[in-house]
């Protein structure tokens, strides 16, 4: 009977402690990671993929044939315009041009003595000395005599021209090629093959195509002033170029439904290269003080679009929000936050209204 009382005395004591202690205790915070919501200057822009073009390209080639005696620049060298880049025999030319000045004063005596026999027999017609067919023969003769040095002078100049062409100089500043031709080389005159080709790639160009759904708006803000475009290249690491939209192409391609877009860069750095692809950004606007909210936070509820709020206590509620558009990482809302609000961003699957939470450092 002793060993009896102390047992039950023992089971009343414990047993009315517990529902005290579950009462104090309650449910476990569920461990969340949390954002603020903030205010930001959000663009709309227009997404694409685009291809680096060269501000300009030229094929050099050559207007005389003859020999290469000399390349003045290497592969993948630099050149301003007006830099030697080849040279080519010239010695046949300078043989012609000889040739046609010898000819030139040749013509140009005969000219002479044609013109002194003319004014001799202007003085004898008029005594009859002479008669009017010798004197139409004599002016017919001083005519043809100057047509011929006016042809001399031009073949001359020719030849010249044709002397000079044997020296070829870079039409643009650029970035050489590969090499087509070497020291020895034959070349003909308006051969199909170039020489090198030149590409100037400060600035450079990139062109793009964006979706005819988009033509209206962007002619539009295109007309109240330029539009800016930012070019990132697929290399790691890389930054974005910034550059201005300049070109509208005049018809949509109505096989893809696409409208092709170019834009300029002054590529000081030479972050683009020709023939380069990039991830393209055209920005139509932007929305000045948008409230913003991490993607990860907007949840899809049976209602629409719903972001667990924490509240001061540490519960947590859940508010519906409507979503305007989606940039990058963030959401911009149209309404239901406000910035300074925290939003659950990770463990939305254990939460329900009023429970509470623990933000995870």
């Amino acid at each position: 009977m002793r060993r009896i009382l102390p047992a039950l005395l023992l089971a009343a004591t414990l047993g009315g402690c517990k529902p005290a202690e579950r009462k104090a205790s309650g449910p476990p915070a569920v461990p969340v990671t949390a954002a603020l919501v903030e205010s930001m200057d959000v663009p709309l822009e227009v997404t694409a993929v685009g291809r680096a073009d060269a501000y300009s390209s030229v094929a050099v080639r050559t207007r005389v044939g003859g020999e290469v005696m000399r390349v003045a620049f290497r592969e993948g060298q630099d050149v301003r315009a007006g830099d030697l880049l080849f040279e080519l025999d010239r010695r046949p030319y300078q043989a012609a041009m000889a040739e046609a000045e010898a000819n030139l004063e040749r013509d140009r005596a005969r000219a002479r003595e044609a013109a002194e026999n003319l004014k001799r027999y202007a003085e004898l017609v008029k005594k009859d000395y002479v008669t009017k067919e010798q004197f139409s023969q004599a002016t017919a003769n001083a005519d043809a005599l100057r047509a011929t040095v006016k042809g001399d002078e031009a073949a001359l100049e020719t030849a010249r021209l044709n002397a000079a062409y044997c020296t070829i100089a870079a039409p643009i500043s650029g970035r050489t090629g590969g090499l087509l031709v070497h020291p020895g080389n034959l070349v003909k005159a308006n051969d199909d093959r170039a020489l090198v080709v030149i590409n100037q790639v400060e600035p450079i160009y990139v062109t793009f195509s964006v979706p005819e759904a988009a033509l209206a708006d962007v002619k539009k803000r295109a007309a109240a002033g330029t539009l800016k475009v930012s070019a990132l290249p697929n290399n790691p690491g890389a930054a974005a170029s910034e550059g201005d939209l300049t070109f509208i192409d005049n018809a949509v391609d109505p096989t893809t439904g696409t409208i092709n877009l170019r834009a300029t860069f002054p590529n000081r750095e030479r972050a683009l290269w020709p023939g380069q692809f990039t991830n393209v950004s055209l920005v139509l606007a932007t929305d000045s003080g948008a409230t913003a909210a991490p993607n990860t936070a907007v949840q899809p509820g049976q209602a629409g679009s719903l972001v667990y709020v924490i509240r001061a206590d540490d519960s947590v509620e859940a508010r519906p929000v409507t979503v305007r558009r989606v940039f990058k990482q963030w959401s911009v809302i149209e309404k239901g936050l406000v910035p300074g609000e925290k939003v659950v961003t990770d463990g939305q699957l254990r939460l329900a209204p009023g429970v509470k939470v623990t933000v995870k450092k």
